[in-house]
C-alpha cells in the first residue's frame, strides 16, 4: 500500500511544483590514473562516452527535487582482461535559478548509488529465471555538482554540467572521486522566462 502511495504522490508532484526540467546527455568520465596496491592493479575509471537522462521538480521557489541516471554507452576494457560498464544514479536537492531570458544555473548534491557490470562469457541465472551476462559491483555515493543552463529557443535549454561523485569503498579502480562532465539538451515546462 506505501508503494501505491508514493507512486501516486509522484504522479501528483508535477501538478503542485512551479517548474519541472527534462534533459537527455552525453559526456565522459575523469579519473586519477591506474595504481598498484599490494601487488594488485587498480585500473582507472577514466575514458568512455557517458550517456544519460535527468529530471527535477522545483516546489519552493527555486529549490526542489532531482533525479539522474548515467551510464557508459561502450564497455570499457577492466586493466586489459575483461569488459565492464559502470552506472551511476543519484537522487538530489536543488537549487536552480534563471537569471534571464537566456541564461540559468544550477547547483546540486545529493546521494546514490553505482553499480559495475563485469561481463563474461559465462551465463548467470537464478532460481526464476532470470538470466545476466555480468556480475555487478554495487556501491553507496554521495555526489554534488552544477550546471549552466543556455536558452537559445524559448524553453529549450543546452546545459555544460559537472558532477563529483564519491564512492564508498570503490575497491575496484583507483579512484573514489570520479568527476563525470558534459552537456545535456533539456525542456523546462513552467516556470519564469
Amino acid at each position: 500500500m506505501m508503494v501505491v502511495s508514493v507512486f501516486i504522490s509522484m504522479l501528483m508532484a508535477p501538478a503542485f511544483a512551479q517548474q519541472v526540467d527534462v534533459a537527455f546527455g552525453g559526456g565522459s568520465l575523469a579519473s586519477s590514473g591506474t595504481n598498484f596496491n599490494g601487488g594488485q592493479i587498480q585500473p582507472t575509471e577514466s575514458g568512455g562516452a557517458f550517456v544519460g537522462f535527468s529530471g527535477d521538480v522545483l516546489f519552493h521557489g527555486n529549490l526542489g527535487v532531482q533525479g539522474e541516471v548515467n551510464w557508459r554507452g561502450n564497455q570499457g576494457s577492466y586493466g586489459g582482461l575483461y569488459p565492464y560498464r559502470p552506472i551511476f544514479w543519484d537522487f538530489n536537492a536543488i537549487y536552480a535559478r534563471r537569471f534571464s531570458k537566456f541564461l540559468g544555473a544550477e547547483a546540486l548534491g545529493g546521494i546514490g548509488g553505482e553499480s559495475i557490470r563485469f561481463y563474461s562469457g559465462a551465463v548467470n541465472c537464478d532460481q526464476f529465471g532470470n538470466c545476466t551476462n555480468y556480475v555487478s559491483s554495487n556501491h553507496f555515493l554521495a555526489d554534488i555538482g552544477a550546471g549552466i543552463r543556455l536558452y537559445p529557443y524559448g524553453s529549450f535549454f543546452v546545459r555544460p554540467e559537472v558532477r563529483m561523485y564519491l564512492v564508498n569503498n570503490n575497491q575496484e579502480f583507483s579512484s573514489n572521486f570520479p568527476v563525470r562532465y558534459g552537456v545535456s539538451i533539456g525542456y523546462t515546462f513552467g516556470g519564469s522566462k
